[in-house]
């Protein structure tokens, strides 16, 4: 689906008329979704910087959670949104009321993990009749921790993303992106003022080969180092790519669940690495599962796109909110991982322990530099 395919909402929302408030909520099935969320603040993202926040703080535009609306909130400065909301522009004097057509109120977020971006939803989710008019999105690539005035400086080059396009009112208005850069930061833009609950940036993490290289062994799955999912055969509860978020989940639906199999097979997820890497340790840990946590576990893996499979850890015995630790009898090359569990249930996380080889690390800096990084 490209972005002229994508749905697009505009106008405002009817006023809330009590009930459910996203009874109403417009958004559709964007076809970028099932990547990774490279602004989780899991992954360390954060909204950094705003030109105004009267109303509600930058901060919410990254809150893992849907966002709340309470009709009887208020504080001193008015209606308490959740999301992030500036105050109403105005014109230069009573002959011109009106804000000009440049005018725009626009915050710095930085990416949890850099990488290239797929898409960009940007909910409007209870803002009905006080969303922008319109919104534009840039990206750029900064090495190390820019402060928001290194981003600002006239000489940093922004990529447009997103180029100003009217959005709706309680609407997750979404925007398919064709830029095939590594990214670190974003400026998102709203025409001329309003509010945005929350902002979803999906895409593939592209990790720096030289942090990765000084560090030897690290974990090859994780997403903050270029792992990925590829598929699962089941997300009934919770998607397959929380088990390789960081740190250890902290409740139930913060890993993988699926629902109760009635038939005689069972679940997996596949991985691909972060590139060619050799395997010695792994972990799979079924943390806050105690009566759905999966009753055995196999692991395999394949080099290359089409090698075959092979498998490195035969069915375990799994316990629950356990974390389970495994040495390989010796490093195992691999650039795919498969971990199949049995009959059904859930694991929390998969780490799986090892370092690049030759060839992927090779590989790694040559996409790194096609990127741009």
């Amino acid at each position: 689906m490209t972005d002229a395919e994508i749905p697009r909402f505009t106008g405002d929302a009817l006023p809330y008329a009590g009930g459910d408030p996203y009874a109403d909520h417009r958004t559709a099935d964007f076809p970028f979704t099932h990547l990774v969320d490279l602004a989780d603040r899991r992954l360390g993202a954060g909204v950094i910087a705003a030109n105004d926040e009267f109303f509600a703080e930058r901060e919410n535009l990254l809150k893992p959670e849907p966002a709340v609306f309470d009709p009887e909130h208020f504080g001193h400065k008015g209606k308490i949104m959740d999301g992030w909301e500036t105050r109403r522009r105005r014109g230069v004097s009573a002959a011109e009321p009106h804000p000009t057509p440049d005018d725009h109120d626009w915050a710095l977020v930085r990416l949890g993990a850099p990488g290239v971006i797929r898409g960009i939803v940007l909910d409007t989710a209870h803002f009905r009749g006080n969303y922008p008019q319109a919104v534009s999105v840039e990206g750029a690539s900064l090495p190390g921790s820019p402060s928001p005035e290194d981003l600002l400086a006239p000489d940093v080059k922004w990529t447009v993303l997103v180029p100003r396009t009217p959005v709706g009112g309680h609407a997750a208005n979404g925007f398919a992106v064709d830029a095939e850069q590594r990214f670190t930061h974003l400026r998102i833009n709203q025409h001329p003022d309003g509010g945005i609950a929350r902002l979803r940036v999906y895409g593939e993490v592209a990790p720096d080969p030289a942090w990765l290289a000084a560090l030897g062994t690290f974990d090859l799955a994780a997403l903050e180092n270029g792992g990925q999912v590829e598929d699962a055969s089941d997300r009934f509860y919770s998607p397959a790519t929380n088990t390789i978020q960081p740190g250890r989940s902290r409740k139930m639906d913060d890993g993988w669940e699926t629902r109760r199999r009635r038939d005689r097979g069972n679940d997996w997820i596949r991985y691909r690495l972060a590139a060619q890497s050799e395997i010695r340790a792994v972990e799979i840990d079924t943390a806050y599962l105690k009566g759905n946590s999966a009753g055995w576990a196999s692991l395999s893996v394949r080099d290359g796109e089409d090698g075959d499979w092979s498998e490195i850890l035969p069915r375990t015995r799994l316990q629950p909110d356990t974390n389970h630790r495994f040495v390989l009898d010796g490093p195992v090359r691999a650039t795919h991982v498969r971990i199949d569990i049995f009959p059904d249930g859930g694991i929390s996380r998969l780490r799986l322990y090892g370092s690049l080889t030759e060839p992927g690390a090779d590989a790694l800096a040559a996409r790194h530099r096609e990127l741009g990084g």
